[in-house]
């Protein structure tokens, strides 16, 4: 059994996956703190880590628009998806993000950046350039992700950078943004931890970038000596 990674926006709802079940956490406000560059009233942190996707958050600024969390513990990050939603965003969709993440703000290293055209619901984040993705035929046989298997980005510090929307438009609009880490008390691969959680069908990006980095001793797993 696990518990989400805990937030501190006090009117959110956190969630724990576990296969086809859901529970409500009423805890997940305490460890991670949001900020964004900018906001529109009302469609700030708050709307961005609501559990309904038609709530956003809209930049209102120059851009690039920037996304931080900080984490008040290292994490193991296994896996993030975001939301978008072309047909009702149009100018406001990203079509160029980045997503950074270190120990703090003055080492933060890019590890993935993504392009897109029309999309349109949860479009996974780009890993392939934290560390080897495994087989499919690793998973389990009933379907779950070997999360275990999976690259792990161990940060304090994640950052997501919209730098360029559709037709160029100025500001931007983000629906959603999930974050699973590994549990570590867990002893089963396949459970996870998530900072926010929304049901709802991942979709492809039409490309995605990513520049290779070399990983810090941060990011490595602790020894003893």
């Amino acid at each position: 059994m696990t518990s989400p990674i805990q937030g501190e926006i006090e009117d959110e709802h956190g969630f724990t996956e576990h296969g086809d079940e859901t529970d409500l956490d009423a805890n997940f406000l305490a460890s991670t703190s949001w900020t964004v560059s900018s906001s529109k009233p009302g469609c700030g942190v708050t709307a961005l880590r609501s559990p309904d996707t038609t709530q956003f958050w809209q930049s209102d600024g120059p851009q690039p628009h920037y996304l931080t969390i900080h984490f008040f513990k290292l994490v193991s990050i296994v896996h993030m998806r975001i939301f978008l939603d072309f047909e009702n965003d149009e100018s406001y969709t990203p079509t160029k993000m980045q997503f950074w993440a270190g120990m703090g703000i003055h080492d933060l290293q890019e590890f993935a950046e993504m392009t897109f055209e029309q999309p349109k619901g949860w479009i996974d984040v780009d890993f392939s350039k934290v560390g080897p993705l495994p087989d499919a035929s690793m998973d389990g046989t009933d379907g779950d992700i070997d999360w275990v298997s999976q690259p792990i980005l161990r940060a304090f510090l994640l950052q997501v950078r919209i730098v360029e929307n559709h037709q160029n438009g100025k500001d931007t609009h983000l629906r959603g943004l999930q974050i699973f880490s590994v549990d570590p008390t867990a002893t089963q691969g396949k459970t996870t931890q998530s900072v926010s959680t929304r049901s709802m069908q991942a979709v492809k990006p039409k490309k995605s970038k990513s520049n290779p980095i070399r990983k810090a001793s941060w990011m490595l797993e602790p020894e003893l000596r």
